[in-house]
């Protein structure tokens, strides 16, 4: 759907956008999918990949088409001046990327696409704790490991709910934001001890911080949301055993504000649009 949007989005900023990977009759899509690849990036100085840009099998990712669009095959068409832009560029197409000689930028990588995708990643994070729980957020006990950029919007959402917000991290340099903003603190390496008395966990730590030893002192009525993207901060199969109720939530921005998120991908692009002068 974000790819929908951005397709969408720069056209109606002006831009001429030819789009392939979408079958004519896809929801939303404004624009008339390009009969082939060839004719898609025909004139393109700019090829835009999804978020991620691959799927398994070195496939595009295309969920709205009923083909398969081979990324070595798309690079060698693509010609020496065209740019390629694509989200989360993993390293066996970082590898082809090379090989083709094709300039490529990973837009996911950008600080205002990560800033700004914080953002509907701590709403969709709060809407599965009302989902989930039986109780308000307001009085709430809340542990956020992890004070990145997301784990700075999500303490701030919760604490603005009025919910009991402690960070978890590991600098000492967090910690004294963490003070500055006026939440608890503990060290991550102290969650064993401390997880017992949370009334909802989020994690945005991609490591599994939130091993077997932490969960069996998590109490059994305790939320837990993984955040992080894969492999995860939680032991799953921990969680399960020790009956805790555990949410792993990937990929939120484009499941619960895919028009926010398809405009921030848009935002970004014509970002570096702008600085390379295309």
């Amino acid at each position: 759907m974000r790819q929908i949007r951005l397709a969408n989005a720069l056209s109606e900023e002006g831009y001429p956008v030819s789009v392939y990977g979408f079958e004519a009759d896809t929801p939303y899509l404004s624009l008339i999918p390009a009969a082939s690849l060839e004719e898609a990036l025909s004139g393109a100085n700019i090829i835009v990949l999804p978020l991620p840009a691959v799927a398994d099998g070195g496939y595009v990712s295309a969920p709205y088409f009923k083909g398969k669009i081979d990324i070595n095959t798309l690079l060698e068409k693509m010609n020496k001046n065209q740019i390629l832009l694509g989200g989360k560029l993993d390293d066996g197409l970082k590898t082809l990327i090379d090989v083709h000689n094709v300039y490529a930028i990973d837009y996911f990588l950008r600080e205002e696409l990560t800033v700004l995708n914080a953002i509907p990643t701590a709403e969709g994070a709060l809407s599965i704790a009302f989902n989930e729980t039986a109780t308000t957020l307001c009085g709430s006990k809340c542990l956020v490991i992890g004070f990145g950029r997301i784990g700075k919007v999500l303490c701030n959402m919760l604490d603005g709910i009025g919910a009991k917000v402690c960070a978890a991290a590991r600098k000492y340099e967090a910690f004294a934001w963490i003070d500055a903003y006026g939440y608890d603190h503990c060290h991550i390496d102290q969650l064993e001890s401390a997880i017992g008395q949370y009334d909802i966990i989020f994690n945005t730590v991609p490591h599994k911080v939130l091993s077997r030893k932490v969960l069996k002192n998590v109490r059994g009525d305790t939320l837990v949301i993984d955040l992080a993207s894969k492999p995860g901060g939680v032991d799953l199969n921990a969680a399960k055993e020790y009956g805790i109720k555990t949410v792993w939530a990937l990929s939120l921005p484009g499941r619960v504000a895919p028009i926010s998120a398809g405009d921030i991908i848009k935002q970004t692009v014509l970002n570096i649009c702008t600085e390379l002068g295309v």
